[in-house]
């Protein structure tokens, strides 16, 4: 399962339009476990992070220059070891990826694969979604954001802590085309229905299932071997698709 990469408070609306954004007392909605690199991982950083990794910046990027084409983005929080977002850009090479991870591990591990499958429409932040969504994206620029199976905070006191929250959703919106689509999943019953309660109130957003609760899971996001292990067993999952209207 992969834990999700932010925070969920937004810059103070106080600050000015051109101040610095203000950060206020966050709530993570992740926990920063730094692990210990494998050799590999540290190999592939050190040799394809110029390439392929994008820093933090206080201005919006030009994705256009940064990959040499114009091209559809997406977009995906928490990307995990990041076997899957490979498997997703190669499978879509007229379509241009987006990960961010704060866990270096992951970051070392995804880059890594992506050179072993020969991907090269895919870029990777290893920073805060919340600041790189604010600072480095430019709203109306997504077509497509990812969000496949966030950590669940399950426990109750736990659950301000989860990344889908009215601010967050309405952060994402700003940033997604009209008609691009914000994609969850999750294999917490518990966290789809609060993602349902969530989406289906939030301002300006249209649930693209024929009965405004779930959707199949798409051809397109991989069964991963941890999601495959489950169904085996008979664990749900629950993806979810909003679309923005306005």
């Amino acid at each position: 399962m992969n834990n999700t990469e932010t925070e969920v408070v937004l810059p103070d609306a106080a600050s000015s339009d051109t101040e610095q954004p203000k950060y206020l007392r966050r709530i993570r909605s992740f926990v920063l476990r730094e692990g210990r690199l494998t050799k590999g991982q540290q190999r592939s950083l050190d040799l394809f992070w110029p390439s392929m990794g994008l820093e933090h910046q206080p201005e919006p990027y030009d994705f256009e220059q940064v990959f040499g084409r114009k091209a559809d983005l997406v977009l995906e929080i928490g990307f995990g070891m990041g076997k899957s977002l490979v498997a997703m850009a190669k499978a879509a090479p007229e379509l241009d990826f987006i990960g961010i991870e704060v866990h270096k591990p992951g970051v070392g591990a995804c880059l890594g694969e992506a050179e072993t499958e020969g991907v090269k429409n895919l870029r990777l932040f290893e920073h805060d979604a919340v600041e790189i969504l604010n600072d480095s994206v430019a709203d109306g620029s997504l077509t497509t954001v990812q969000l496949f199976f966030p950590d669940p905070w399950h426990k109750t006191r736990h659950h301000k802590r989860r990344i889908v929250q009215p601010d967050f959703v309405q952060l994402l919106r700003r940033k997604l085309k009209i008609g691009g689509v914000f994609h969850m999943a999750t294999d917490w019953e518990n966290y789809a229905e609060h993602m349902l309660e969530v989406m289906s109130a939030a301002e300006g957003y249209q649930n693209l299932a024929e009965d405004k609760q779930y959707v199949p899971r798409p051809d397109n996001r991989p069964l991963t071997k941890f999601e495959n292990r489950g169904v085996k067993l008979g664990h749900g999952v629950w993806d979810l698709m909003f679309k923005r209207v306005s």
